[in-house]
């Protein structure tokens, strides 16, 4: 009686080391990637945190000037809502808009009849052409910058030439309201322009840059002596904040969907995208028809297209195929090896028969071994191709 000795395992999955030593590089990055994002987060959060908000002490934010204000006996209030910004307007009141751009056409439409006939003061901080054509009409925002920050008044508003040169350098204005005060120009055009009202003593101011407003920029020139002219000039000052949370935001047709919001020239310019990628797809892709064999430009080991076979079959939780698989090449190797042809090597009539004479078994656990179930598991699987190694070499031993 032969005793079967247990042989090492065939499998070729790879270990747990195997896995962390290929993997490794990957997920290292992957951390480095996550922790950059927070810093940059971190970082970046508190740079903005606060910006052009008179409570804010932040470098961005503008309390300081709030503060001075407040000396001069002007009180500062700030609202983030449209109806408490057309309610606060009024004669004795200066109303500053922050970031005009973030109003809707609707919402700066409503704040613009608001405070046309109010009789006091307006100033608009950053208008750009989203918002300058509504809140004050007959002023045209350029789409070029100005090239400097710190610029000379060289206008006659009394204000700008107290003040001296200042840092208002950003947006710049062109106007066809010949009464209209242009000062500090940049390139020829103005990047703070005074429109009077049509009637009553109100104005409006646009003021191209925020910088004089900021903390970190109040004591430079003469940012302070600018600010305080301009936002000093009646008792009370309001300062709107605009807040997407309004919600006079919302559209009179409802809210807005997600393509809504994407603006027409991204939506042609991804359509344009994704025919070019078909059409470098049908570029690139094979003629349809009948699969040609082909020779490999290199030679594989047969080793490695065991691994590879092996490895999908247990992607797919392929037992069974594996199993056939294995049975039948051993059947196949095994039949001329007891004399049978190899064309009934897959015939348990004529192949067992033969083994269990050169074997001296009794054919049951033979047959179960070569023409038995698939597995129920891998340990099962990696068992059966132990046990179909150790009975081919029984029978190639001499």
């Amino acid at each position: 009686m032969t005793t079967e000795v247990p042989l090492p395992s065939t499998s070729a999955s790879p270990t747990a080391r195997q896995v962390w030593t290929r993997a490794r590089g990957v997920v290292l990055a992957l951390v480095l990637l996550v922790v950059a994002a927070v810093v940059i987060a971190v970082v970046r959060s508190g740079a903005q945190h606060g910006e052009l908000d008179p409570r804010s002490a932040d470098p961005l934010g503008s309390r300081a000037v709030a503060e001075l204000l407040a000396d001069r006996g002007v009180d500062t209030r700030v609202v983030t809502t449209l109806e408490e910004a057309s309610a606060a307007a009024k004669p004795d009141t200066t109303l500053l808009v922050a970031v005009p751009d973030l109003l809707t056409h609707r919402q700066q439409s409503r704040l613009h009849s608001a405070f046309a006939e109010s009789g006091g003061r307006t100033v608009l901080v950053s208008s750009g052409s989203a918002s300058v054509d509504r809140l004050a009409p007959g002023v045209v925002a350029d789409p070029a910058t100005s090239f400097g920050s710190t610029l000379d008044p060289v206008c006659t508003l009394p204000a700008a030439r107290s003040a001296g040169s200042a840092d208002t350098g950003g947006i710049r204005y062109t106007t066809t309201h010949l009464d209209a005060d242009k000062c500090y120009p940049s390139e020829r055009l103005a990047t703070l322009v005074r429109v009077p009202a049509a009637s009553g003593a109100g104005d409006t101011v646009l003021l191209g840059a925020p910088d004089i407003l900021l903390n970190d920029r109040l004591d430079e020139h003469g940012n302070a002596s600018l600010a305080l002219q301009l936002l000093g000039s009646h008792p009370h000052l309001v300062w709107y904040l605009p807040s997407l949370a309004d919600a006079s935001a919302a559209s009179e047709e409802g809210e807005r969907g997600f393509f809504d919001l994407i603006p027409s020239g991204w939506v042609w310019g991804t359509a344009q995208l994704f025919v070019a990628a078909a059409l470098a797809a049908l570029w690139r892709a094979r003629r349809l028809g009948p699969l040609v064999p082909e020779r490999l430009p290199v030679a594989i080991r047969a080793s490695e297209t065991v691994e590879g076979r092996s490895r999908l079959y247990r992607k797919a939780n392929a037992r069974d195929r594996a199993a056939a698989a294995l049975r039948s090449t051993t059947r196949t190797r095994l039949a001329p090896l007891v004399g049978v042809p190899v064309s009934q090597a897959h015939t348990p009539e004529t192949l067992l028969p033969a083994l269990s004479t050169q074997l001296h078994d009794d054919g049951q656990s033979l047959h179960d071994l070569l023409f038995g179930p698939p597995p129920g598991d891998d340990a099962a699987l990696t068992a059966l191709a132990d046990r179909l190694d150790a009975l081919e070499r029984e029978v190639r031993r001499p």
